[in-house]
């Protein structure tokens, strides 16, 4: 009688200690493949800009994450020192501000859904959180095309 209580306390316990492991990992969004993944919008913004988010997955985990913009020419947003003076006196923040802390967010928190939208960057944040679940779905499919997603006021 004793063994079967043990042999049922095992199962029990293992049965328990597995649908706690799988609940933790669709939790953490496990299933992502090693390598980089990029996720850029289709066409350039009414001022220019093509924003582009990319991540480095390593052992299932978001361990880099850029998110930027940049026009035809290539010159990045966040370089652009007018456009940051204008921006920040207008609301309080800029790009290169801006683009660290959604990446940051992004990081630390391995959810797009998770990362909050700044004051004075929402529109931003809204092409953000797109691009980074489009680049996630890619990590979590290993497809290392670069995926265009199309924003309203793009071309």
């Amino acid at each position: 009688m004793k063994r079967f209580f043990a042999l049922g306390f095992v199962v029990f316990s293992l049965l328990t200690a597995g649908s706690s492991c799988a609940r933790g990992s669709s939790e953490r969004g496990l299933g992502m493949r090693d390598g980089y993944y990029t996720a850029e919008t289709r066409g350039f913004d009414l001022y220019g800009w093509k924003e582009i988010v990319s991540i480095y997955v390593n052992n299932n985990k978001i361990v880099t994450v850029e998110y930027k913009a940049e026009n035809a020419s290539g010159f990045i947003k966040s370089w652009d020192m007018d456009y940051m003076r204008t921006m920040n006196a207008a609301s309080g923040t800029y790009p290169n501000k801006y683009s660290r802390i959604y990446a940051a967010d992004l990081l630390e928190t391995q959810n797009p859904a998770k990362v909050d939208a700044l004051t004075g960057a929402t529109e931003s944040f809204f092409v953000f959180r797109l691009l980074a679940e489009a680049a996630i779905a890619r990590a979590r499919a290993g497809d290392k095309e670069v995926a265009l997603v199309d924003i309203p006021g793009t071309s």
